[in-house]
């Protein structure tokens, strides 16, 4: 076995995270982030949940919002 990520047959994935363990987790969240959530606010008919968000919290009201919103 090589040390090598490259060349391991079966790499770990790290393109899921919880949004807890990101590093920028506590940072306010995006521009991106706060117009998604008002369109999905919106197609939910759910309050939008706020300017104050961190990223995390952003990504996880996201996803809740997704599954409302039938997306």
């Amino acid at each position: 076995m090589s040390d090598n990520p490259k060349l391991d047959p079966n790499p770990g994935s790290n393109t899921e995270k919880d949004p807890e363990d990101w590093v920028s987790g506590g940072e306010p969240m995006t521009g991106a982030q706060a117009s998604y959530l008002k369109t999905l606010s919106e197609e939910a008919h759910e309050d939008f949940p706020g300017d104050d968000l961190t990223k995390a919290e952003a990504s996880k009201a996201i996803d809740e919002l997704k599954t409302k919103a039938g997306r």
